[in-house]
């Protein structure tokens, strides 16, 4: 999928994000710094990287400057509401950048944190990719705790299932 204006993709990034807040928003508060082992990933630090990653590396680079992102820890919003609250200030604050860009700029090429120089319309397909990998963690971590998440386009495998014909 290439990027070729900016306005419907500024769309799709908030359905996005509005997917990812939905399942976060099933994370039980007394559980949002649980992690599965030592060392990993809590869910407050998936949200907290989803957040900063979009802001100080994605939309920091997009705009030609260097990657901000220096921790994703408890230091930046310690607790269930100030974590949501945070993940939406920041990605405000990065559509604001990305409502900045024009369609000539998506074409155009920067480097990235790993050194690579690769067109813009391609770093911003590469957000979408990074969140949706780490929502799927989530899914997984509030399987593990038994927690009930909402499918993700309206039907869960098991209601396609009821409603297919066998081939």
């Amino acid at each position: 999928m290439e990027i070729r204006t900016i306005q419907p993709f500024l769309r799709y990034l908030d359905n996005v994000r509005e997917r990812t807040l939905r399942v976060a928003r099933c994370i039980p508060p007394d559980k949002i710094e649980w992690s599965y082992a030592p060392e990993k990933f809590t869910l407050g630090d998936l949200l907290r990287h989803i957040a900063v990653a979009e802001r100080y590396m994605w939309a920091e680079t997009l705009q030609g400057r260097p990657s901000r992102y220096t921790s994703h820890g408890t230091e930046l919003a310690d607790g269930y509401g100030n974590v949501l609250a945070f993940m939406e200030r920041l990605h405000a604050e990065s559509m604001e950048i990305f409502a900045r860009l024009s369609d000539e700029d998506l074409q155009g090429k920067r480097k990235t944190p790993g050194d690579a120089e690769i067109p813009v319309w391609k770093w911003l397909r590469a957000m979408l990719e990074h969140e949706i990998h780490h929502r799927g963690q989530i899914y997984i971590y509030l399987g593990i705790l038994g927690v009930p998440t909402p499918p993700l386009y309206g039907l869960t495998s098991e209601e396609v299932r009821a409603r297919s014909v066998a081939p």
